[in-house]
């Protein structure tokens, strides 16, 4: 076992678990979180999806917790759980009391070997995420989404939505789940997070305990494949129920760990007002973001807003507009692109980068200050980076310049890096 030392404490076990510790004693609480570097990025054709399908199933039991025990038990001790699965991560969390945390540890120790992958419940599952797939259907802005995502990628694994393809959720076995199961779910594969009211070296034993008998095994690392350089813009046009028509503009946008990512969250802050990166954060008024200013004070759209996620490859960077009905997708377009003109040819004035800072700066501030958001951050920035590049956000983006602004924008907004998508009512399209 090898320890740093350090306000967090940054220790892996023999079998090649990475365990973070960060004592937080501001309240009796613990929250404890397990990573693991699996998520729609490690899927290929034919199991797409399968990696959510996955964590639905690790709360259907294991020989020592069958399912639906542990939500009393849970419930009972006044905590909290639950699971995300996202582009390059899936992750298992629980807030509980500082003197039933015991119990959080055993269970993730149990189902990272012993969940059952019970036949009868697969097929259950697999019933429940098909339907979920079918709601999303029923929403423009995730079909919408999702053609504009197919199209801006071609090659890599981020062309396909988490929730996967509707015909490899019905075509998918349960040897499938199970084998991707037993790929990723190794402790050389995950981070163990803890923040809260504990003492480190007590944690550390309890950990051991729980977590260093589970044998080492080989982690199967998954090579993705780069997506080409895109060489001209791209158009995808929806049709679906409803009198409403959306907008959305997906350029490619720099990695988490990229250096024009920090620049990049502060251009969204100008354009469109600050994207929450922590999936737990709150968000803030975007009324004097410039595109809120020429959209939906212009009349244009209802609304507009952008989002901007940190991830271990280049992801999208989208602009999303519900259009008015008066108004149509084209018009929107236009002004959306003047605007975009705008900053491409004119640097940033200084006092509305740092308002664009500060407003960055408070959305950053609001997704950290719990105990269960100290330790997100304490896992997820080491999927796409480490820690360090959260403990250093704040004084990067402080530093950021216009020009440094303008190089970004003018890298990421280009007409040739773009994918354009126009959701319109079947009503409205012409014959």
């Amino acid at each position: 076992m090898t320890v740093s030392t350090g306000p967090v404490q940054d220790v892996t076990l023999k079998n090649g678990l990475r365990i973070r510790l960060k004592e937080i004693h501001t309240a009796p609480l613990i929250s404890s979180w397990i990573w693991y570097r699996v998520g729609s990025r490690n899927e290929i054709q034919g199991i797409t999806g399968i990696s959510h399908w996955v964590e639905h199933m690790q709360f259907k039991g294991t020989p020592r917790y069958p399912a639906g025990i542990l939500d009393r038990a849970i419930s009972r001790s006044g905590g909290i759980w639950n699971a995300l699965t996202y582009l390059d991560w899936t992750c298992y969390f629980e807030t509980m009391p500082s003197d039933q945390i015991d119990l959080a540890l055993d269970l993730e120790a149990d189902r990272m070997v012993n969940s059952l992958y019970d036949p009868q419940e697969v097929a259950s599952e697999r019933t429940v995420i098909i339907s979920e797939r079918q709601g999303h259907e029923n929403e423009p802005y995730y079909r919408l989404g999702e053609e504009v995502q197919a199209a801006a990628f071609r090659v890599h694994s981020y062309h396909h939505e988490v929730i996967g393809d509707q015909i490899d959720l019905e075509r998918m076995t349960r040897d499938d789940l199970y084998q991707h199961y037993r790929r990723y779910y190794v402790p050389g594969n995950a981070i163990l997070v803890v923040a809260g009211d504990f003492q480190t070296s007590e944690m550390l034993d309890l950990i051991q305990e729980k977590f260093s008998g589970i044998p080492c095994a080989e982690v199967q690392n998954f090579q993705t494949r780069p997506e080409p350089v895109q060489k001209g813009e791209r158009r995808v046009y929806v049709e679906g129920p409803g009198d409403t028509s959306f907008l959305e503009v997906g350029y490619h946008a720099p990695a988490g760990s990229d250096p024009d990512f920090i620049p990049m969250m502060v251009l969204d802050s100008v354009l469109c007002g600050p994207s929450s990166l922590n999936l737990f954060g709150g968000g803030i008024s975007n009324r004097t973001s410039r595109l809120y200013q020429a959209l939906v004070k212009g009349e244009l759209a209802a609304g507009v807003g952008g989002s901007l996620s940190a991830t271990i490859d280049p992801f999208l960077y989208s602009i999303q507009a519900t259009i008015r009905q008066d108004k149509t997708a084209g018009d929107t377009l236009v002004a959306l692109d003047t605007e975009i003109e705008r900053v491409l040819n004119n640097p940033l004035k200084m006092d509305e980068i740092n308002k664009a800072i500060r407003q960055a700066q408070a959305l950053f501030a609001y997704g950290s200050e719990s105990i269960t958001n100290q330790a997100f951050w304490m896992g997820y920035s080491e999927i796409f980076a480490d820690y360090s590049w959260f403990t250093g956000y704040l004084d990067r983006i402080e530093a950021v310049t216009p020009e440094q602004v303008l190089i970004t924008a003018r890298k990421i907004l280009r007409p040739q890096n773009r994918t354009v998508g126009i959701y319109q009512s079947q009503d409205e399209v012409p014959a």
